[in-house]
Protein backbone atom coordinates (compact mmCIF):
# COMPACT_ATOMS: atom_id res chain seq x y z
CA UNK A 1 0.00 0.00 0.00
CA UNK A 2 1.82 3.20 -1.14
CA UNK A 3 1.99 6.30 1.02
CA UNK A 4 2.90 9.74 -0.48
CA UNK A 5 3.17 12.87 0.68
CA UNK A 6 1.56 15.61 -1.53
CA UNK A 7 3.58 19.11 -1.04
CA UNK A 8 3.08 22.24 -2.72
CA UNK A 9 3.80 25.72 -2.81
CA UNK A 10 6.96 26.22 -0.87
CA UNK A 11 7.60 29.27 -2.14
CA UNK A 12 11.35 29.68 -0.53
CA UNK A 13 11.84 33.73 -0.18
CA UNK A 14 8.39 33.48 1.45
CA UNK A 15 8.38 30.83 3.42
CA UNK A 16 8.70 30.64 7.66
CA UNK A 17 11.72 28.29 8.48
CA UNK A 18 9.33 26.52 11.44
CA UNK A 19 6.93 25.76 9.01
CA UNK A 20 9.66 23.89 6.86
CA UNK A 21 11.24 22.14 10.19
CA UNK A 22 7.35 21.07 11.19
CA UNK A 23 7.30 19.88 7.62
CA UNK A 24 10.17 17.90 7.60
CA UNK A 25 9.11 16.16 11.25
CA UNK A 26 6.05 15.28 10.43
CA UNK A 27 6.99 13.64 6.76
CA UNK A 28 9.61 11.67 8.84
CA UNK A 29 6.47 10.69 11.53
CA UNK A 30 4.58 9.34 8.23
CA UNK A 31 7.04 7.30 6.84
CA UNK A 32 6.17 8.20 2.96
CA UNK A 33 7.25 5.50 0.11
CA UNK A 34 7.62 9.02 -2.01
CA UNK A 35 6.94 12.75 -0.90
CA UNK A 36 5.34 14.81 -4.24
CA UNK A 37 6.02 18.55 -4.42
CA UNK A 38 3.71 19.75 -7.20
CA UNK A 39 5.70 23.15 -7.84
CA UNK A 40 6.53 26.66 -6.66
CA UNK A 41 9.67 25.51 -4.57
CA UNK A 42 10.66 29.19 -4.81
CA UNK A 43 9.13 32.96 -4.43
CA UNK A 44 10.64 34.87 -7.38
CA UNK A 45 13.63 32.04 -8.97
CA UNK A 46 16.06 33.62 -7.54
CA UNK A 47 19.43 31.55 -6.92
CA UNK A 48 19.56 32.04 -2.92
CA UNK A 49 15.72 30.34 -2.82
CA UNK A 50 16.70 27.99 -4.96
CA UNK A 51 19.72 27.11 -2.78
CA UNK A 52 17.17 27.12 0.11
CA UNK A 53 15.14 24.44 -1.34
CA UNK A 54 17.81 22.54 -2.12
CA UNK A 55 19.26 22.24 0.91
CA UNK A 56 15.58 21.28 2.10
CA UNK A 57 15.36 18.36 -0.45
CA UNK A 58 19.14 17.09 0.26
CA UNK A 59 17.38 16.67 3.74
CA UNK A 60 14.80 14.81 3.09
CA UNK A 61 17.05 12.11 0.76
CA UNK A 62 19.61 12.42 3.12
CA UNK A 63 16.63 11.21 6.08
CA UNK A 64 15.99 8.44 3.14
CA UNK A 65 12.84 10.57 1.58
CA UNK A 66 12.27 9.63 -2.37
CA UNK A 67 11.41 12.76 -4.14
CA UNK A 68 9.25 13.73 -7.49
CA UNK A 69 8.73 17.10 -7.77
CA UNK A 70 7.50 19.37 -11.26
CA UNK A 71 8.10 23.17 -11.40
CA UNK A 72 5.90 25.93 -10.58
CA UNK A 73 4.92 29.53 -12.37
CA UNK A 74 7.33 30.75 -9.45
CA UNK A 75 10.19 29.13 -10.21
CA UNK A 76 10.21 30.76 -13.76
CA UNK A 77 12.15 34.00 -13.15
CA UNK A 78 9.66 37.30 -13.17
CA UNK A 79 11.71 40.62 -13.77
CA UNK A 80 14.65 39.14 -15.29
CA UNK A 81 13.31 39.07 -18.70
CA UNK A 82 16.44 37.85 -20.78
CA UNK A 83 16.26 34.83 -18.42
CA UNK A 84 13.12 34.52 -18.43
CA UNK A 85 12.77 33.60 -21.87
CA UNK A 86 15.87 32.63 -22.94
CA UNK A 87 16.63 30.16 -20.19
CA UNK A 88 13.34 29.69 -17.58
CA UNK A 89 13.91 26.69 -16.15
CA UNK A 90 18.00 26.60 -15.71
CA UNK A 91 18.35 27.53 -12.21
CA UNK A 92 15.52 24.99 -11.21
CA UNK A 93 17.54 22.05 -13.29
CA UNK A 94 20.46 23.07 -11.40
CA UNK A 95 19.26 22.95 -7.72
CA UNK A 96 16.30 20.73 -7.75
CA UNK A 97 15.96 18.35 -10.89
CA UNK A 98 17.62 18.35 -14.21
CA UNK A 99 14.49 16.02 -15.34
CA UNK A 100 11.21 18.24 -16.10
CA UNK A 101 9.16 15.37 -16.44
CA UNK A 102 9.80 13.42 -13.87
CA UNK A 103 8.40 9.19 -13.36
CA UNK A 104 8.52 7.25 -10.21
CA UNK A 105 7.69 3.31 -10.18
CA UNK A 106 6.16 2.32 -6.84
CA UNK A 107 4.61 -1.31 -5.56
CA UNK A 108 1.05 -0.62 -6.70
CA UNK A 109 1.62 2.74 -8.31
CA UNK A 110 3.48 5.10 -11.19
CA UNK A 111 4.05 8.65 -10.56
CA UNK A 112 4.67 11.04 -13.58
CA UNK A 113 5.30 14.46 -13.36
CA UNK A 114 4.37 17.26 -16.17
CA UNK A 115 5.78 20.83 -15.97
CA UNK A 116 2.81 23.26 -17.03
CA UNK A 117 4.89 26.79 -16.25
CA UNK A 118 5.56 28.65 -19.41
CA UNK A 119 7.56 31.90 -20.00
CA UNK A 120 4.64 33.81 -21.86
CA UNK A 121 2.12 33.41 -18.86
CA UNK A 122 2.81 35.03 -15.47
CA UNK A 123 0.72 32.22 -13.81
CA UNK A 124 -1.40 30.29 -15.96
CA UNK A 125 0.08 26.91 -17.31
CA UNK A 126 -0.42 24.92 -20.19
CA UNK A 127 0.13 21.41 -21.53
CA UNK A 128 1.62 21.09 -24.66
CA UNK A 129 1.03 18.14 -27.50
CA UNK A 130 4.12 16.72 -26.92
CA UNK A 131 3.57 16.22 -23.50
CA UNK A 132 0.03 14.67 -24.02
CA UNK A 133 1.81 12.12 -26.15
CA UNK A 134 4.10 11.67 -23.61
CA UNK A 135 1.36 11.23 -20.99
CA UNK A 136 -0.40 8.59 -22.79
CA UNK A 137 2.81 6.52 -24.41
CA UNK A 138 4.65 6.27 -20.55
CA UNK A 139 1.36 5.32 -18.62
CA UNK A 140 0.28 2.97 -21.04
CA UNK A 141 3.67 0.85 -19.70
CA UNK A 142 1.66 0.45 -15.91
CA UNK A 143 -0.24 -2.51 -16.14
CA UNK A 144 -3.01 -2.39 -13.30
CA UNK A 145 -0.98 -0.62 -11.03
CA UNK A 146 -2.39 2.84 -10.12
CA UNK A 147 -1.57 5.79 -12.64
CA UNK A 148 -1.02 9.45 -10.88
CA UNK A 149 -0.21 12.49 -12.63
CA UNK A 150 1.37 15.35 -10.98
CA UNK A 151 1.28 18.61 -12.02
CA UNK A 152 1.52 22.51 -10.61
CA UNK A 153 -1.26 24.06 -12.44
CA UNK A 154 -4.76 22.15 -12.05
CA UNK A 155 -6.18 20.91 -15.10
CA UNK A 156 -9.63 22.65 -14.05
CA UNK A 157 -11.19 25.73 -12.83
CA UNK A 158 -12.21 23.88 -9.10
CA UNK A 159 -15.15 25.16 -7.12
CA UNK A 160 -14.64 26.78 -3.62
CA UNK A 161 -17.59 25.73 -1.59
CA UNK A 162 -20.86 27.11 -2.72
CA UNK A 163 -19.17 30.28 -4.32
CA UNK A 164 -17.84 30.18 -8.54
CA UNK A 165 -14.39 28.37 -9.37
CA UNK A 166 -11.18 29.48 -8.40
CA UNK A 167 -8.67 30.05 -11.12
CA UNK A 168 -8.14 28.90 -14.54
CA UNK A 169 -8.30 25.89 -16.16
CA UNK A 170 -5.09 24.82 -17.66
CA UNK A 171 -4.48 26.22 -21.74
CA UNK A 172 -5.28 23.42 -24.22
CA UNK A 173 -7.50 22.14 -21.39
CA UNK A 174 -9.84 20.10 -23.58
CA UNK A 175 -7.28 17.50 -25.02
CA UNK A 176 -5.39 17.63 -21.98
CA UNK A 177 -8.24 15.43 -20.49
CA UNK A 178 -8.51 13.52 -23.66
CA UNK A 179 -4.99 12.31 -22.69
CA UNK A 180 -5.82 11.93 -19.51
CA UNK A 181 -9.16 10.06 -19.92
CA UNK A 182 -6.95 7.69 -22.76
CA UNK A 183 -4.48 7.15 -20.57
CA UNK A 184 -6.87 6.32 -17.92
CA UNK A 185 -5.31 8.47 -15.10
CA UNK A 186 -6.59 7.35 -11.51
CA UNK A 187 -4.96 10.59 -9.17
CA UNK A 188 -4.41 14.26 -10.55
CA UNK A 189 -2.28 15.51 -7.68
CA UNK A 190 -1.58 19.54 -8.23
CA UNK A 191 -1.28 23.00 -5.93
CA UNK A 192 -0.75 26.95 -7.07
CA UNK A 193 -4.16 27.43 -5.96
CA UNK A 194 -2.46 27.21 -1.86
CA UNK A 195 -5.97 25.73 -1.25
CA UNK A 196 -6.74 21.74 0.02
CA UNK A 197 -9.30 20.12 -1.60
CA UNK A 198 -10.67 16.60 -3.42
CA UNK A 199 -13.11 16.16 -6.06
CA UNK A 200 -14.10 13.44 -8.91
CA UNK A 201 -12.92 14.46 -11.86
CA UNK A 202 -16.36 13.49 -13.49
CA UNK A 203 -17.96 16.45 -11.52
CA UNK A 204 -15.65 18.86 -12.78
CA UNK A 205 -15.44 17.66 -16.60
CA UNK A 206 -17.74 15.35 -17.95
CA UNK A 207 -14.96 14.22 -20.50
CA UNK A 208 -11.94 14.06 -17.54
CA UNK A 209 -11.77 10.09 -17.29
CA UNK A 210 -12.25 8.26 -13.70
CA UNK A 211 -9.72 10.71 -12.05
CA UNK A 212 -9.33 11.60 -8.13
CA UNK A 213 -8.81 15.24 -8.25
CA UNK A 214 -6.33 16.08 -5.16
CA UNK A 215 -5.06 19.86 -4.70
CA UNK A 216 -2.63 20.96 -2.00
CA UNK A 217 -2.17 23.65 -0.05
CA UNK A 218 0.78 25.91 0.95
CA UNK A 219 2.97 24.11 3.29
CA UNK A 220 6.00 26.73 4.54
CA UNK A 221 4.43 29.67 2.78
CA UNK A 222 3.15 33.14 4.49
CA UNK A 223 1.35 33.58 1.05
CA UNK A 224 -2.07 32.43 2.47
CA UNK A 225 -5.35 32.64 1.28
CA UNK A 226 -8.27 32.20 3.55
CA UNK A 227 -6.85 28.70 5.27
CA UNK A 228 -4.07 27.69 7.19
CA UNK A 229 -0.83 26.26 5.77
CA UNK A 230 -1.30 22.46 4.90
CA UNK A 231 -0.17 19.49 3.12
CA UNK A 232 -1.62 16.26 2.13
CA UNK A 233 -0.65 12.54 2.85
CA UNK A 234 -2.26 10.08 0.13
CA UNK A 235 -2.85 5.93 1.05
CA UNK A 236 -3.30 4.11 -1.81
CA UNK A 237 -5.13 0.79 -1.32
CA UNK A 238 -6.60 -1.38 -3.76
CA UNK A 239 -9.59 0.09 -5.60
CA UNK A 240 -9.39 3.03 -2.50
CA UNK A 241 -7.72 5.88 -1.76
CA UNK A 242 -7.02 8.03 1.78
CA UNK A 243 -6.64 11.19 2.19
CA UNK A 244 -5.48 12.82 5.18
CA UNK A 245 -4.55 16.85 4.99
CA UNK A 246 -1.87 17.99 7.46
CA UNK A 247 -2.68 21.29 8.74
CA UNK A 248 -1.36 24.14 10.36
CA UNK A 249 -2.44 24.42 14.11
CA UNK A 250 0.15 27.25 15.31
CA UNK A 251 2.44 24.69 16.95
CA UNK A 252 2.32 21.75 14.66
CA UNK A 253 1.06 20.40 11.81
CA UNK A 254 -1.92 17.69 12.99
CA UNK A 255 -4.14 15.35 10.46
CA UNK A 256 -7.66 16.10 10.09
CA UNK A 257 -10.68 13.82 9.13
CA UNK A 258 -9.28 11.23 6.76
CA UNK A 259 -11.69 11.01 3.67
CA UNK A 260 -11.52 7.62 2.01
CA UNK A 261 -12.49 7.60 -1.77
CA UNK A 262 -13.71 4.32 -3.45
CA UNK A 263 -13.53 3.72 -7.03
CA UNK A 264 -17.14 2.67 -8.63
CA UNK A 265 -16.50 1.72 -12.14
CA UNK A 266 -15.79 5.45 -13.80
CA UNK A 267 -16.75 7.40 -10.94
CA UNK A 268 -14.67 7.68 -7.19
CA UNK A 269 -16.84 8.45 -4.01
CA UNK A 270 -16.95 9.15 -0.66
CA UNK A 271 -16.73 5.35 1.36
CA UNK A 272 -19.12 5.16 3.96
CA UNK A 273 -16.56 3.01 5.80
CA UNK A 274 -12.81 4.20 5.98
CA UNK A 275 -9.86 1.72 5.07
CA UNK A 276 -7.93 1.20 8.47
CA UNK A 277 -4.65 2.50 7.74
CA UNK A 278 -1.21 0.41 8.32
CA UNK A 279 1.56 1.25 7.16
CA UNK A 280 5.11 0.56 7.59
CA UNK A 281 8.58 1.53 5.59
Amino acid sequence: MPRLIHLSDLHFGAHEPHLVEAVEARIHEAKPDLVVISGDFTQRARTDQFKDACRFLTRLKDAGHEVLGVPGNHDVPLYDVLRRFLSPLTRYKRYIDDTLCPYHELDGAIVLGINTARSLTFKDGRISHEQMHFIRSTLARSGDKHRILVTHHPLFALPIGEGPALGKAVGRQELALDAIADAGVDLLLAGHNHRASSHSARELATRAGPALVIQAGTATSHRLRDEEQSFNRIDVAGDRVTLTVQSWDGRGFVSGDEQTYAREGDHWRLAKHPVALEHSR
